[in-house]
């Protein structure tokens, strides 16, 4: 008799199928995404992202208390102003809303581990992630505006710091700038890895980002490119990061997997709107089944090497994973 083995043996049984199961997901896991807004008595649905909303500080309150109570340890905050300029100073200003929703977050919640989303593309008028002349990003003139908008946000009482532009050397100035205002201490989470992608579409409705001409190409990584990926890495962590975002995740599983051989920080993977959007739009038309595809989809995230994952589908998991 020809000789062979019997791997089935092991997926005979739910039980001996959990037992064996190599890769697994936890609420400890999960990052959740917050949009506040400046303004009252704001809910705002995001029509490009069911069961996502815009909060004004009056109601955040409620979503943050869902939050915590499913057991997710960790939110990002992104802000929405009601100002813009050119330079964007509503992101580093001591009163903005950013700065605010946090002070008031972690006055009510200080065990939730709140982390400051770091740009400057919602508050400029031109949508772009830094100071613009001749129709160009300015490199070293944005990053002093990125160490001021990041010690702002450490003085109102972040966690962690995840700056999301991609000039080059932000990961040096910003963590020069918190050591010298007594920061030390406060991590910095760095998209490290922020590729040129078009799965950010709706992000873009929500957090009112969207570039007013041209793209974000010079700045942000050719999705053709895997090596660049390694390149932007290593700079961060000399640099002095201490996480890693991928992102987006979904279609860059080879670039979070390289990232976690070679590296030996954390590595988040930010699972963006558009892979959130599309799941959404094909389970209301019952399409597909959404719990178990975004379960298998944040699955092999943590399986191709992500420690954390940034998602907007956070409080939908920690349900499905507290029913399991």
């Amino acid at each position: 008799m020809v000789q062979f083995r019997r791997h089935r043996r092991l997926r005979r049984t739910a039980g001996i199928r959990n037992m064996v199961r190599e890769t697994h997901l936890h609420k400890e896991d999960l990052i959740y995404p917050i949009f506040v807004k400046e303004g009252e008595n704001i809910q705002n649905e995001i029509p490009s992202m069911p069961g996502v909303y815009q909060w004004s500080l009056d109601l955040v309150d409620r979503e943050v208390e869902e939050v915590v109570g499913l057991g997710i340890p960790s939110i990002i905050v992104f802000g929405i102003p009601s100002e813009k300029d050119d330079v964007g100073s509503c992101a580093y200003d001591t009163e903005g809303i950013v700065q605010r929703a946090i002070r008031q977050i972690k006055g009510n919640h200080p065990e939730l581990t709140v982390i400051a989303d770091t740009c400057l593309c919602q508050f400029t008028d031109h949508g772009h992630c830094g100071v613009i002349e001749d129709g160009y990003v300015q490199n070293d003139e944005t990053l002093v505006l990125l160490a001021k908008t990041a010690v702002s946000q450490a003085e109102a009482g972040a966690d962690i710091i995840a700056p999301s532009n991609m000039m080059d050397g932000f990961v040096a100035a910003i963590r020069q700038g918190l050591d010298e205002a007594g920061f030390e201490d406060i991590p910095v989470m760095s998209y490290a890895v922020k590729y040129a992608s078009s799965f950010y579409g709706p992000f873009r409705d929500a957090a009112h980002s969207s570039p007013k001409f041209g793209d974000r190409k010079t700045y942000q990584m050719d999705p053709a490119n895997r090596l660049e990926a390694l390149r932007e890495a290593e700079s961060d962590i000399e640099e002095g990061a201490d996480f890693l975002i991928v992102k987006p995740a979904l279609s860059y599983l080879d670039i979070i997997r390289d990232v976690k051989d070679r590296y030996p920080l954390p590595v988040v993977a930010y699972n963006v709107s558009g892979e959130y959007s599309m799941v959404k739009a094909a389970a209301l038309q019952g399409w597909v089944d959404e719990r178990s595809i975004v379960l298998e989809k944040l699955v092999s995230m943590k399986r191709a090497g992500a420690d954390l994952i940034l998602t907007y589908f956070a409080k939908d998991v920690a349900r499905w994973l507290e029913e399991k």
